[in-house]
């Protein structure tokens, strides 16, 4: 009896211990692709799997618009949204599409040459789209301008824009990430790693690069010297990345993964300094959830955004 109670005890100890969320939105109820937030969780961009893309103001806690991405019955599986606020992209499989946020207008949707596979867009809505055949559309719809980068040579996973889109970066499963000029495809850093690079991103001047492949090896490197900062400090054998953010001020990196898992690091040492569950719902049909996007909303606090269809605000630890 005494062992039963001990374990009761430790559980019930266990859970009082797990860091709560400071604040829970349920933003929907139905199964969703993928969704992105604005980079100060004032916005976020939901694909859901029956009513269309759907763009939400946090803040106010309202719907604005809800989208129709290229044809009917297509769905968007990538979406991103630009520092600014004022644009959002999608992306199909066999399609991309561009939309101002100010009034909900389509901006555009071209058909791609192969299956996408990731899409980032900036300030002054260019679209960056990584395909499946190696190749990387950088699109400028406001000068008319494509630019089709072939420094890859298989599938590119995950693409990133500099918010001022003057710098791209790209990943692959030819174990490279390369960093490289949108306007005129000129590589500017190519890193090689040992495995498949699953998730890049770059901070928002462009400066610090994330890469993290399909093991456990998640590095940030400096662009301009291409040396790396620090690596992560991971402890399992492998740990893939599904969204990540660099805070406003660049001190930290967060991260999510597949398992629910919110995590903050610093940059320049790799060190972990935070690290959260994301809720599930009470009427989940599984017990995992996806984090599909985090945001600094601002000094002290994060935001996340996840496939059981939460809105969560986070402490932003001190150190």
């Amino acid at each position: 009896m005494k062992k039963i109670f001990l374990v009761i005890f430790y559980t019930l100890l266990l859970s009082a211990c797990q860091p709560q969320a400071l604040d829970t939105q349920e933003l929907i109820f139905e199964p969703s692709y993928d969704a992105s937030l604005s980079s100060q969780g004032d916005l976020a961009l939901v694909s859901t799997a029956n009513n269309g893309l759907q763009l939400w103001d946090l803040q106010k806690q309202k719907q604005l618009f809800t989208w129709r991405h290229g044809e009917a019955g297509a769905s968007a599986f990538d979406t991103a949204i630009s520092e600014n606020q004022a644009y959002a992209a999608s992306l199909s499989r066999d399609s991309v599409g561009l939309w101002r946020i100010s009034d909900g207008h389509s901006l555009g949707w071209w058909s791609l040459p192969s299956s996408g596979q990731s899409v980032d867009v900036a300030n002054n809505g260019a679209l960056l789209i990584g395909l499946n055949d190696g190749s990387v559309m950088s699109l400028r719809p406001n000068t008319r301008t494509l630019i089709k980068f072939l420094g890859h040579s298989e599938k590119v996973n995950s693409v990133s824009l500099s918010s001022d889109g003057e710098l791209a970066l790209t990943g692959s499963n030819d174990k490279h990430a390369i960093l490289w000029n949108p306007s005129s495809g000129q590589p500017i850093q190519d890193w090689q790693l040992d495995n498949r690079v699953i998730k890049v991103k770059l901070n928002t001047s462009g400066t610090y690069a994330f890469i993290g492949d399909s093991t456990k090896v998640a590095q940030i490197m400096d662009n301009a010297s291409g040396e790396l900062i620090s690596q992560l400090n991971i402890h399992r054998r492998k740990m893939n990345f599904s969204a990540v953010r660099f805070s406003s001020d660049d001190r930290q990196l967060i991260t999510g993964t597949p398992a629910r898992e919110l995590i903050v690091w610093q940059v320049k040492t790799g060190e972990k300094l935070a690290k959260w569950q994301v809720q599930r719902t009470k009427h989940a049909q599984i017990k995992g959830a996806v984090v599909y996007s985090v945001a600094n909303k601002d000094p002290d606090r994060i935001i996340s955004i996840s496939s059981n269809g939460l809105v969560e605000t986070w402490p932003v630890p001190v150190h």
